[in-house]
């Protein structure tokens, strides 16, 4: 690992730090030159970078004070030391969500360090590897250059009735393709990666339960996104090439937007230390488990984008003069209703968290996975009831060429006129933020995303059911109902290890 870069401390810092890399970007069909001045990759950018302006103009919820090298640094690279540093994340995550209006695509890399670092230690314990300490030593690195960490688990998957080793093609799941005595190379792809290119560290990690006969699939590693081998190429987003035309009107929100990319792996080098995990496929259930558990309750974000698309449909009412109208309100407080619904059961999540054998705290399961699942429906009818108070032209407006034409232009002016104190032009601007959050760009980050990220629904349902103690709660109602009678001090027992997961007391 290199250690002559200095730290990246500034907004700007980190947007130079991503200047003049050998990577190998397609987009559209071509060869990206340079991603930092392409119109379609910069707003993803301008969205992490807003991840470090916020570290700066408000430290005590940005940033952290690392127990491994005693220096404040960006709180996405914090290992969790307490339930209050988790729920310093929520509350992080919900302001950026707040300020950008879209995934600023640091949370993956978040989560993947916290999982791994109690992850480690227990693989260490069961097999006396040394993967622990080669983990604080990356995990202090990358603070002391305060670097954006990818985190890379989900497999193209293939076939999915069948496990990795029985694939057709072994590559459909990343994997140990060829060994030296310095190290390992991985071979394979990994779809849906969150703000990779922004990255300056991929964390190559397994995507699901894996066996004996998986052994092979059972990597972790840390790579420079710049690594020899890597290929990556850019996902399409609906509305994207808007950002090419000029203007910034119909693009929504010209700003800030996602990124979602391809990463191939050919021959990919690894060197041994940093290699995390490398065969013990007994434990990639629980990375996955642990990763899911942090990430679930991470989409606190959407509450963030959430409070941004009320923010849009309230001022559209007023703009159109409906605002006074109580069905309007009532719709406003159904948004407000269920934005804060997925904000309670995240943070919830947080305040349960309870500490790992490492000592890293883990949210709590349960109340993660709630969150999730609410996440995969609360934000489509957010969406709906904002397309409902925005009306038709949310979706049937012309170009902002048509409003800059000398021919019609003035005919747009004259005829999408609202109230008559509120420009045109400003009722155009929300009429597009609203149309990029629910149909384009950053719908996908809202919505999409919302849906499918961190696992699709039937995941949470699988955890939930898991976690359900249906027996206990039986016996609680045969109790009241006199049908059972169990011993009182068993059932206060019982009570209190549902307590202690619960709420961290006892009765």
């Amino acid at each position: 690992m290199e250690t002559a870069m200095q730290a990246i401390n500034t907004a700007e810092e980190y947007i130079n730090s991503l200047r003049n890399r050998k990577l190998k970007v397609y987009l559209l069909g071509e060869l990206v030159e340079d991603i930092v001045e392409h119109p379609m990759i910069r707003p993803s950018i301008n969205a992490v970078a807003e991840t470090f302006a916020l570290a700066a103009e408000e430290p005590e919820l940005a940033s952290a004070i690392s127990p491994f090298t005693g220096k404040r640094i960006n709180r996405f690279l914090h290992i969790a030391q307490s339930s209050a540093d988790l729920v310093l994340q929520n509350k992080m995550q919900r302001r950026l969500g707040q300020l950008t209006g879209t995934c600023f695509q640091r949370c993956v890399g978040m989560d993947a360090f916290n999982s791994l670092y109690s992850t480690t230690y227990e693989i260490d314990k069961a097999h006396n590897t040394f993967y622990h300490a080669r983990f604080k030593n990356f995990i202090a690195y990358t603070q002391n250059h305060n670097f954006v960490i990818g985190g890379a688990m989900t497999d193209v998957k293939g076939d999915r009735s069948l496990a990795p080793h029985q694939q057709a093609d072994p590559d459909l799941f990343v994997h140990v393709s060829r060994r030296t005595p310095e190290g390992v190379y991985i071979t394979g792809a990994k779809a849906h990666q969150t703000g990779c290119l922004n990255s300056h560290w991929l964390l190559v990690m397994p995507t699901m339960r894996l066996t004996e006969n998986d052994k092979a699939y059972a990597i972790v590693g840390a790579i420079p996104v710049d690594a020899d081998g890597i290929t990556y190429i850019y996902g399409r987003q609906s509305c994207d090439t808007r950002s090419m035309e000029g203007g910034d009107i119909d693009a929504g929100n010209a700003q800030f937007g996602g990124q979602e990319a391809m990463i191939i792996f050919e021959e990919v080098f690894i060197p041994n230390e940093l290699i995390f995990m490398d065969g013990e496929y007994a434990f990639a259930s629980m990375l996955v488990e642990r990763f899911t558990c942090y990430h679930r309750r991470s989409y606190v974000c959407k509450s963030g984008v959430g409070d941004v698309l009320i923010g849009a449909a309230a001022t559209i009412a007023e703009y159109n003069g409906a605002d006074k109208a109580n069905h309007i309100k009532d719709k406003l407080v159904e948004m407000t209703h269920l934005n804060e619904t997925i904000y309670a059961t995240g943070i919830a999540a947080s305040y349960q968290a309870k500490p790992t054998l490492s000592g890293a705290y883990l949210a709590d399961d349960m109340l993660a996975n709630v969150c999730k699942h609410h996440v995969t429906r609360i934000p489509y009818e957010i969406g709906r009831l904002a397309q409902d108070l925005a009306g038709g032209l949310v979706v049937t407006l012309p170009s902002e060429q048509d409003f800059r034409s000398k021919d019609v232009g003035h005919l747009l002016e004259k005829y999408l006129k609202g109230k008559a104190e509120v420009s045109t032009e400003h009722r155009i601007r929300i009429l597009r933020l609203i149309e990029n959050m629910t149909l384009g760009r950053n719908a996908v980050g809202y919505l999409t995303e919302s849906m499918h990220g961190a696992g699709s629904p039937q995941a949470q349902r699988i955890q939930i059911a898991r976690q359900m103690q249906l027996d206990f709660k039986q016996q609680l109602a045969k109790e009241l109902a006199g049908i059972e009678k169990r011993q009182k001090n068993k059932l206060v027992k019982e009570i209190n290890d549902y307590l202690g997961r619960v709420f961290d007391t006892n009765i």
